[in-house]
Parts: structure tokens; sequence; C-alpha cells
């Protein structure tokens, strides 16, 4: 092992580790927009809405990130639509991320009974109260291990940002690499800064899930 190498080019990480947070961070924001856009349209069965909301799923959900980066960055422009890398790093996880999330919330919205939806109604309650007061907090719950495996599973995803020129972790490895040939340590600091990232997210998850259990919820 080389030392002296991890010294030098681990400022180079660091960088590429923000930089991977950053654009992960933004994309799954968006993800969980559309995930609770569609969840939503599919959950009152909205007949427009949702035959939509089924097609992008489905399309999301069959196609490799890789591929639709590709679409984005170098078939967008093929119709004179032109972006950047982190526009379209972005953009693909928020597309991919959409479909896993929405999937987890729908099954989550369906599994709450629906005499709760009816019996808040016989309080005067409007939809979107019904919604936001009764349904919403005890569907949070239930999809919280799903939820939090997605974003997981979103941010390991962002190692294939490098095939768009995005200098994230995964192209600085491979780029230390091809320059040095310093396999083991470029591939020891890639390793650790994902864990970095990655295990305090896991940890965050776990203990939510375990303190929603105690408190009843989602049970």
């Amino acid at each position: 092992m080389n030392w002296e190498f991890i010294r030098t080019y681990l400022p180079l990480y660091q960088e590429a580790a923000l930089l991977t947070v950053r654009l992960g961070v933004l994309g799954i924001l968006l993800a969980l927009l559309i995930g609770l856009v569609c969840a939503w349209a599919r959950y009152y069965q909205l007949k427009v809405l949702s035959g939509i909301a089924r097609f992008y799923i489905e399309i999301s959900r069959n196609t490799p990130l890789l591929v639709q980066l590709f679409f984005l960055y170098y078939g967008l422009p093929k119709a004179g639509i032109r972006t950047n890398p982190e526009i379209c790093g972005v953009a693909g996880l928020a597309f991919l991320g959409g479909s896993y999330m929405a999937e987890a919330f729908r099954s989550a919205l369906e599994s709450i009974d629906r005499i709760q939806e009816e019996s808040a109604y016989s309080l005067g309650m409007t939809r979107m109260q019904a919604m936001r007061y009764v349904i919403l907090p005890q569907a949070a719950a239930i999809s919280m291990p799903a939820f939090m495996a997605n974003v997981i599973f979103l941010l390991k995803e962002t190692s294939v940002f490098s095939a768009v020129s995005l200098m994230d972790l995964m192209f600085t490895a491979k780029d230390l690499i091809g320059l040095y040939y310093k396999t083991t340590e470029s591939l020891s600091m890639l390793v650790a800064f994902y864990l970095i990232i990655l295990l305090p997210i896991s940890i965050l998850g776990s203990v939510l899930e375990r303190r929603l259990r105690v408190a009843g919820f989602g049970t």
C-alpha cells in the first residue's frame, strides 16, 4: 500500500465525494417528489394520471440508469435539447428513483385500512385533509424501510455518473488507475468514501425503523 499516493490524491477523492453527495441528494429529492405524485395518482386511480404514472414506472424500472443517462446526455442533443453532465446526472437519478419511490409509497398507502379514510370524511375532513393528517403519517412510517433502502440504492447508482464525464468517485478511481496503475490504493479509497457516505445513512435508517416500531407506527 502506497500511503504517499493516498495522501497526495485524498483531496481529489474528497472533491469527488462532495459532488457525488450533492448530485445524489438533489436526485433523491426530485425522486421523492415524483414518487409522491405517482403514488397519489395510482392510489386514487385517477384515470389519465394513473395511466401515465403506471407507464412511467414500467419504463423507469425496466431500463438501467446507464441507458437512461446515455439517452439524456447523447440522445437529447440530437433533438436540439442540450444540457450539462450535472443536470443529466440529477435528471437520470430522479427518473430512476421516482419509480421506486412511487411503488414504495403506493404499497404503504394501500396498506392503510380504508375505514380510516372514511372515518376522516365522516369527521368533516376533505380528501386532502384526510390524506395529510390521517393517511400520510401512517404511510410514511410503513414505507420508511423501503424509503431508506431506495436512498442507499440511488446513492450507489451514482457510480455510473462517470459515463457522462462527471468527476464523481468512480470516475476519479478509474482515472487514477489508468494514469498510475495504483489499483489497490485507488479502489481502497473508493470503498472507504462510499462507506463514509452510505454507512451513516444505513445506521440512521435502522434507528428510525426501530423507533417507529416501538412507537407502534406501521404495525
